[in-house]
């Protein structure tokens, strides 16, 4: 079977698995709430990232280990970082998330670092992200790619048929600065 092909039964695979999931804006596995997971469309030859809210509803701490999906060639967790006045991206070989507490993986901050797009992603597009964590367990959750990042409180109606568009506003420069950063 064709790469393209195969790519595109997997992302309507992933589709299906999490339609129910994709209209309530959030997942959930054993304590962890994953929220409003999004990505910004793709620029050749350039990296992504990968954004959403985890909130670990539980009473013990835990960590995110790692994320993967068959849209990128490689993904990494990361951590945007200033030291001396110089931003830089740090890779995370864990995300820690403390009991009862909220991360925000969003421009700025921690993130997933999404390499070698299998195919040109654009606004409106959605794709599947596993995420592993070292408590709850795993779970695939659906990035829609949208141009800005989703302001607190708003609601996402696209792919509902409610004849709005995103609503979003936010971040409007693509990535973080990942061109010139240094990655460690």
């Amino acid at each position: 079977m064709p790469k393209q092909t195969l790519f595109t039964a997997a992302l309507t695979a992933a589709a299906l698995l999490t339609a129910l999931p994709a209209a309530a804006h959030d997942f959930k596995v054993g304590e962890m709430v994953i929220d409003h997971p999004w990505s910004r469309p793709t620029i050749p030859n350039r990296p992504s990232a990968g954004y959403f809210g985890l909130e670990n509803t539980g009473e013990a701490a835990d960590s995110l280990l790692s994320a993967s999906t068959p849209a990128f060639g490689r993904v990494e967790l990361h951590q945007t970082s200033e030291t001396d006045g110089v931003m830089r991206m740090v890779k995370q070989d864990a995300v820690p998330i403390p009991a009862g507490e909220t991360l925000s993986f969003e421009p700025g901050g921690y993130h997933v670092m999404l390499f070698d797009a299998v195919e040109q992603l654009k606004e409106g597009d959605r794709f599947p992200l596993e995420l592993v964590f070292e408590n709850a367990g795993t779970v695939t959750v659906e990035l829609v790619v949208k141009r800005r990042a989703p302001k607190k409180g708003e609601m996402d109606h696209s792919g509902h048929g409610s004849g709005h568009g995103s609503g979003h506003g936010g971040h409007g420069s693509h990535g973080e600065g990942h061109s010139g950063a240094t990655t460690n």
